[in-house]
């Protein structure tokens, strides 16, 4: 009986015809006129003769094209065609929980901002395919996904554990939606993970403990675009990457306005900032300065790239405040505490802040009708801010 050797097939060359060399119980090497080896696998079901491709060539070695052979010879034994079974098993790879994860993502990609996709990229290759992604999606059960969040609790990341649950589910539902799966198991899990303890974004709230802040800012002397930009964030208090990322093209100056595009918002709308006059008159001083480079506020090395939110809390830190009294996401807080203590309208402090709206013909109304009000809102928390300074 023949059996190949390693040596043999390394040396097999191309022919002008395609040629067999064989091995063991059918198994047998295809060398084609290109050079490519091929592993089949000749059996005979019932009373036709058929072929299994198993592999090619050094991905399949000899060794484990022996083993897959011995394998679809035990499927032959139980009366299984090994031809039908891994067509199956290809279907099932199909439907697993990683190829649909996948899928999703790949559709996310345009929707997602690049900094979401880059983490549901993380969450789903590093915290679920290595322990579900192979399990068909029909197949899984609540308990199985639990203990990947109980993984994720023992480690004591009670919020990735959530947040990688909101995303099953998103994949759940996107199963559900392309006919692969029929009900959202991560519903089961409801009430079963450790509660998130929040913390809030540290900042000054108290009326003088912001005049001091404002009054350190003023008094702070860096770049340009750093002390700017320190004296911008209040009077806008938009998030932090937001404010990074602006660009000239964004801003009307004359019409006192602001327009962030919607792929730079978290909520994926485009948000209109009113600009006090403090605020534009701040723009007019770095204009110059910039010679309207694309970024407002650039990078503190120079060329085409946003200031990094390192170089702003760098700046708050050099102010004496440390991470515990104010971060910079912390002007957010500032302008939404200070507001509705003011007594401004809660509905036009959560437009300005652009918090999503849970209804949406309410959230379409407000887009549409209420620019002014936040217009005047926005002039008057900059003079409030003034007043604190004194």
């Amino acid at each position: 009986m023949t059996i190949l050797s390693e040596s043999q097939i390394r040396q097999a060359m191309p022919r002008d015809k395609a040629y067999k060399l064989y091995d063991s119980r059918g198994l047998y090497l295809m060398v084609s006129t290109s050079g490519a080896k091929l592993w089949r696998f000749k059996y005979h079901f019932g009373p036709a003769e058929r072929l299994l491709v198993i592999g090619k060539y050094p991905d399949v070695t000899l060794q484990r094209a022996r083993d897959k052979r011995d394998a679809a010879r035990r499927a032959l034994a139980d009366g299984i065609d090994p031809a039908i079974q891994k067509q199956a098993q290809k279907h099932a790879l199909a439907n697993s929980f990683g190829e649909i994860a996948l899928e999703w993502l790949a559709h996310q990609r345009h929707a997602f901002t690049p900094k979401t996709f880059v983490k549901a990229t993380w969450t789903i290759n590093d915290l679920l395919l290595p322990f579900i992604g192979k399990r068909p999606i029909t197949e899984l059960t609540h308990l199985e996904l639990l203990n990947v969040f109980r993984r994720l609790e023992k480690r004591g990341k009670n919020e990735t554990a959530h947040r990688t649950r909101q995303r099953c589910g998103q994949i759940f539902r996107y199963a559900i939606a392309t006919g692969r799966a029929t009900r959202d198991l991560t519903l089961d899990l409801r009430g079963a993970l450790a509660p998130v303890v929040t913390k809030n974004h540290a900042a000054v709230t108290d009326p003088a403990e912001i005049g001091k802040l404002l009054l350190a800012i003023d008094s702070y002397r860096g770049h340009p675009a750093t002390e700017i930009a320190l004296k911008f964030a209040p009077l806008v208090f938009v998030r932090p990457g937001e404010l990074r990322q602006a660009e000239w093209s964004e801003f009307d100056l004359n019409g006192a306005e602001w327009r962030i595009p919607a792929h730079k918002m978290k909520m994926r709308e485009m948000h209109i900032v009113p600009l006090a006059q403090q605020a534009v008159e701040l723009l007019r001083e770095l204009d110059p300065i910039t010679n309207r480079q694309r970024y407002v506020f650039s990078c503190l090395r120079g060329g085409d790239r946003p200031m990094s939110e390192a170089a702003l809390t760098s700046a708050l830190r050099r102010m004496g405040y440390t991470g515990d009294q104010m971060t910079w996401h912390g002007f957010r807080t500032i302008a939404s505490t200070s507001l509705n203590e003011l007594g401004f309208n809660p509905d036009i402090i959560e437009l300005q802040l652009a918090h999503a709206e849970r209804n949406s013909v309410r959230a379409a109304y407000n887009r549409a009708q209420r620019i002014a009000e936040r217009r005047k809102m926005m002039q008057e928390w900059a003079n409030h801010l003034d007043h604190l300074r004194i």
